[in-house]
Formats: C-alpha cells, sequence, structure tokens
C-alpha cells in the first residue's frame, strides 16, 4: 500500500514542478474535453443585495438602483445571479448559506453589497432592512458581518470577490426613540474598517477604509457606474479593472472618493469579458504564460502599479518573461521583479524565485537559496511551498533529510489550507494508518474537500481506481456524498454507478 502512496507523491510532485513546460504539464494532468472543446466553460456565481428602505435607520436613494446596474451587468458578464432587495437578517442568512455551498463548485464567486455598512469594535458589519443598533450586541447580532461574507465566496475554486459599496457614515447616529450608539462614543466611525481577507480573495470598497462614499447626482452612485463600465471592457485583466474603477472614481469626484481594494488575487490572470477569456480554463502553467497575451497599453499599467509596489503587477511582469515562446522572454529580468514582489512579502514570488534557484532559470543554481525561499513562502502560508517542501521531505532532496514525520505534517498544513493535491495525499496517508490520530471518517472528508475544490485528477483517481482506498474510507465517502444530498444508495464500499453519479455531482458536474 505504501508504493500506492509514492507513486501518488511522486506524480503530484512532478505536476507541480512543471510550470516552465507546458506541454509536460497538459501531458501529465490533461485539460478535460469539457475545457478543452468550450474554453468559456467555466461556472461565475454572484450575490447581489441592494438595501434602501430600512425600519430603523435612515432610506438610502441609490442603492437598489445600484444593485439593479450591477446585476445586469454580471448577467451580461455570464454570472448565475441572485439579486435580493430590501430583504432582512433572517433572508440575508439563509441566502449567504446557499450560496456559499452553491459557490464551492463555481471557478468565481463575487458578492456585492449596496446598503448601509457599520464598524463596531474594528469588525464590519453589512446592515439588512431589519436591523436594530440599540447596542454593539444588537449590531452583531441583527447585522451580517463582513466575515460571514468571506466565509461564503472563500472556497470558490478560482477567483473571490466581495464588493462593498456601503462606505457611509454612521446610519443610527441620528435615530431617535432608542439609546443608540453614536460616531461621539466611538463605536462606529466614518465608513468601514479596513479588512484582512484570506490570501486570493480580494475586497473592494467604494471608499477607502474610514472615508465615506458618495450617493452621487444621479440614478447610480459614482463607484457602481464606473464598476458597470469597467468590468465589461473586453480583455481588460481583473486586477487592472480595479484600477481603472478607482480612476474613474476619483475623475467623476473631483478626487473626493477614491475607492480601494483590499488582499490579494493569486498570480495568475483573469478575465471577464472578451477573447481572453478562453485562458481562465487553462492549466496552471498556461495561465501563468497567458500574462503575455496583454495589450502594450495594459503592460504600462501593470508597470505604473509595479512602481507603486503591487506585488501582482510585478509577478504578471514576470511571468511575462518566462515563456520561451514569446519575444518578451527574459527570465533574469523575471527573477529581478520576483526578487523585489520576495522583499515585499509575497509569498508566491519566493515560492516562484525558489523554483528558479533550484534550476538555475535566469539565475544562478542555488539549492540553498531555493530552500530558503521555499522555508519562507511555507512559513508565510503559501500552500504551493508547503506541499512541495512536504515532498522534498517525504523523498529528500535539495539537501533535506528524509523524514516522512516531518513530510506528513506538511501534508497536513497543505491539506488544511485546500490544497487539492496535498487533500488527496493526506488522505491516502490517512488511509494507510500512517498519520497518528487520523481514522476513515477524516481520509474521506479530505478527500470530499479534493473532490469539490474541481481537481480533474482527484475525480479521475476516485472513478476510475476506488479501491486504491479501503472500503472502510469509501464507505465513510459514501456518507460524506450522501450528507449533502448527493447520494442516495447503499454505504456498502461498492463505487457503482450511482457512487459515480455523486461523484460528479459533488465535482460540480450536471447529470
Amino acid at each position: 500500500m505504501r508504493n500506492r502512496v509514492e507513486l501518488l507523491l511522486k506524480t503530484f510532485k512532478i505536476n507541480g514542478l512543471a510550470v516552465w513546460s507546458v506541454v509536460m504539464f497538459l501531458v501529465l494532468t490533461g485539460l478535460s474535453a469539457h475545457a478543452a472543446t468550450d474554453p468559456f466553460a467555466e461556472r461565475r456565481m454572484a450575490l447581489v443585495v441592494g438595501i434602501a428602505g430600512y425600519e430603523n435607520a435612515p432610506d438610502l436613494s441609490n442603492t437598489t438602483n445600484d444593485g439593479k446596474l450591477i446585476s445586469d451587468t454580471l448577467n451580461e458578464l455570464n454570472f448565475e445571479v441572485s439579486e435580493h432587495f430590501n430583504i432582512g437578517l433572517a433572508e440575508f442568512r439563509e441566502l449567504l448559506d446557499r450560496f456559499a455551498f452553491e459557490a464551492e463548485t463555481a471557478d468565481v464567486a463575487l458578492v456585492y453589497f449596496a446598503g448601509h455598512g457599520i464598524e463596531v469594535g474594528g469588525r464590519n458589519f453589512l446592515v439588512p432592512s431589519d436591523a436594530k443598533a440599540g447596542s454593539r450586541q444588537q449590531v452583531a447580532d441583527t447585522s451580517i458581518s463582513l466575515d460571514d461574507i468571506l466565509e461564503a465566496v472563500d472556497k470558490a475554486r478560482q477567483l473571490r470577490i466581495v464588493i462593498l459599496d456601503s462606505c457611509r457614515n454612521d446610519p443610527f447616529a441620528d435615530v431617535g426613540g432608542q439609546e443608540t450608539l453614536t460616531v461621539n462614543q466611538g463605536a462606529y466611525g466614518r465608513g468601514l474598517a479596513a479588512p484582512s481577507p484570506e490570501r486570493g480573495t480580494l475586497v473592494a470598497y467604494a471608499a477607502e477604509a474610514g472615508a465615506v462614499a458618495l450617493d452621487g447626482a444621479g440614478e447610480n452612485s459614482p463607484f457602481a457606474s464606473a464598476l458597470a463600465q469597467t468590468l465589461k471592457i473586453r480583455d481588460l485583466e481583473i486586477g487592472l479593472a480595479f484600477r481603472q474603477v478607482r480612476d474613474s472614481v476619483l475623475k467623476a469626484t473631483a478626487n473626493a472618493q477614491e475607492p480601494h481594494t483590499y488582499g490579494s488575487l493569486s498570480g495568475k490572470p483573469y478575465f471577464l469579458a472578451g477573447g481572453s477569456q478562453e485562458v481562465n480554463v487553462l492549466a496552471a502553467a498556461d495561465r501563468l504564460n497567458a500574462w503575455g497575451r496583454l495589450e502594450v497599453s495594459q503592460e504600462e499599467q501593470l508597470q505604473v502599479a509595479a512602481r507603486e509596489g503591487d506585488s501582482r503587477a510585478l509577478k504578471g511582469l514576470a511571468y511575462m518573461r518566462l515563456n520561451p515562446s514569446e519575444d518578451r522572454y527574459d527570465p533574469s529580468r523575471a527573477a529581478a521583479f520576483l526578487e523585489t514582489a520576495s522583499e515585499a512579502g509575497d509569498p508566491e514570488a519566493m515560492f516562484e524565485l525558489a523554483r528558479m534557484y533550484e534550476r538555475g532559470i535566469g539565475v544562478e543554481q542555488d539549492v540553498e537559496k531555493a530552500l530558503e525561499l521555499f522555508r519562507k513562502s511555507a512559513d508565510e502560508g503559501f500552500a504551493d511551498a508547503i506541499n512541495d517542501l512536504g515532498f522534498l521531505y517525504y523523498q529528500g532532496g535539495l539537501g533535506i533529510a528524509r523524514d516522512p514525520k516531518k513530510a506528513i505534517e506538511l501534508f497536513g498544513k497543505a491539506a488544511d489550507q485546500r490544497h487539492p493535491e496535498a487533500m488527496f495525499n493526506y488522505a491516502a496517508l490517512i488511509d494507510d494508518g500512517v498519520v497518528d490520530g487520523k481514522e476513515p471518517d477524516d481520509a474521506a472528508e479530505y478527500l470530499y474537500r479534493a473532490l469539490r475544490s474541481g481537481n480533474e485528477e482527484v475525480l479521475s483517481q476516485l472513478s476510475e481506481n476506488p479501491k486504491m482506498f479501503k472500503a472502510t474510507t469509501r464507505r465513510s465517502l459514501q456518507r460524506k456524498l450522501s450528507e449533502r444530498s448527493f447520494y442516495t444508495g447503499t454505504i456498502d464500499g461498492q463505487f457503482g454507478p450511482q457512487t459515480q453519479r455523486g461523484l460528479r455531482k459533488a465535482y460540480g458536474l450536471s447529470e
């Protein structure tokens, strides 16, 4: 049984190191027939909420108009949009729970909220129509926290975006008839506090933290108008799109309002409109190479952002120069961009630079430097680096002595960050009985999460080679599928047609 685990680990290790060889990556992981025949075959989901009428706060004039505008825009961009207006707390929570489950199999999950937003004790809350605010506890009990919103989008496969057009003054400061918390008492401030989203998630505020957004003189706010216009621009990379939204709002408000983004997207480019959308469904190596598709004007915008210290722009400029088939191929310059981003603390840049030092691409080969960067990236919580370090300890390499116990610990950390290959391999190790304190039910849970993450190799292995796992683990996985209403058959460990359908449904494929 141990040989099976080593074979899987070796296979995924090769996949993980295939960034520089497009052909090798495609041969080993393959693109599904679905993706190969339909370049725009991706699932985009959006929850749009606009609230204008409030029971215990001043009404707002443009929020439902803004919500409808953004909803229409996202529909044009092939999102499955769930739009709701003037809803109360109970309905908001129910919608959010449903959206969170569905978003697990979405490539993109986006939440847009227009309405009152408040900050209490450093935490941000989105105010439903029936919220009460007589005390701090009432605010927490009758509003939706930004943390809840972030959790709802957290498991989307590629892109997670939260857009808040809710940076307004304390909506409860002037409400009479009850003891309210006011700005002067320090419970609420102007606008919202700066969030700290997980890596790979972008939070966009209509105005920077602590500032107030404007409703505008027309039917829509300056922010919503700019957002709707910009998102539809063909072949505009998503990170640059939000920079253009900022510039448009600054111009429309004579610099009175400056939108701001928090968090960071991955280093892979993403396009909402135009022919460049085809890169969204490519394998990871091809998507990194796809930075080379940016028009000259967008590369110039990346250069500006890079000079301002934007790590994602630095990585994009680096990836443009790591494709040997491009005229811009210049690995030495790419290494310089990644070095700058690494020094700024970007763990993805550290990881990519480590691989360059490991192989001597664009820099003089230095395995000690490579290992140092791998460890720094892993210490920052970058799942790819944690997973690769696990392989190094499992197999030995870069001067690291083989240490299976340390490898298992690292695989577990990467798996808990929902790294698909790590989840699958960690489940295999649990199934083999080499992970202390873990049972078949734990192995099944990791397999279920890996399946939901959208990794095709995981679906293929579970469908074609289910007996690589013990019967107890297979039964536990069937039970997981049954609990989520993906499977209605017997819990017998036999992966027949019904179980196969359940696996595909959990993965996100229709019947």
